[in-house]
This record gives C-alpha cells, sequence and structure tokens, in this order.
C-alpha cells in the first residue's frame, strides 16, 4: 500500500513540477512581451501624431491637397470663362458634367507619381 502512494504522490508531483514550468514559461514570454512593448512605446513616443477626424497629416499629404486644390480652382476658373464666353445653358450644364468627370482623371494624369 505504501508504493502505492508512494508512487501516486510521485505522479502527482510530476504533474505539479510540469504546471509550475509551464506557468514559468507563460510568465517570462508575458515578461518579453511587455519588455518589447515598453521600448516600441518609449522609441515612438513623441512622435506619433493621431488626428481624431483621421485627415492625413504630413508633407506628402499636403502637397496632394494643394495640388487637389489648384486643379480644382483651375476647373473653376475654366467653368466660370465658359459661362461667360457661352450664353446658352446646355453648353453651360454639359461643361460642368464634364468637369466633374473628369477631374479624376486630371487628377491621375497631372499629379500621379507611377
Amino acid at each position: 500500500m505504501s508504493k502505492e502512494r508512494a508512487r501516486r504522490r510521485a505522479a502527482r508531483e510530476h504533474e505539479a513540477a510540469l504546471r509550475a514550468a509551464a506557468r514559468a514559461a507563460e510568465q517570462e514570454r508575458r515578461e518579453r512581451r511587455e519588455a518589447r512593448v515598453r521600448a516600441l512605446k518609449a522609441r515612438t513616443s513623441g512622435r506619433v501624431r493621431v488626428t481624431p477626424v483621421g485627415r492625413p497629416t504630413g508633407s506628402l499629404a499636403a502637397r496632394r491637397r494643394r495640388q487637389t486644390w489648384w486643379l480644382v480652382a483651375g476647373l473653376v476658373v475654366a467653368n466660370a470663362l465658359l459661362w461667360f464666353v457661352r450664353p446658352d445653358w446646355e453648353a453651360r450644364l454639359g461643361a460642368a458634367v464634364l468637369t466633374v468627370l473628369a477631374f479624376p482623371v486630371l487628377r491621375l494624369l497631372l499629379f500621379s507619381r507611377r
């Protein structure tokens, strides 16, 4: 009977040792991950700007906004000239529709970097 108890106790101790090793390994993984996260936050603190409205920031986004503004301004001026040159409403309306349809194509052709 005592041999059976000793064998069961050894099995319990072995299982407890396995669980303790698994807990220790999990704790070590968690600590390594937290250290990586802390290091990343320390490296990027103060440099990451988050805008609440989702508007892109930076010099490339500013250049794109400026290019888009100039294209829209040019198309408005062209429509205004047509408005004064042509008296018929069909031409005015056709030019407005053509402007709306041509805007994405012109933006791609004029400002694409590819």
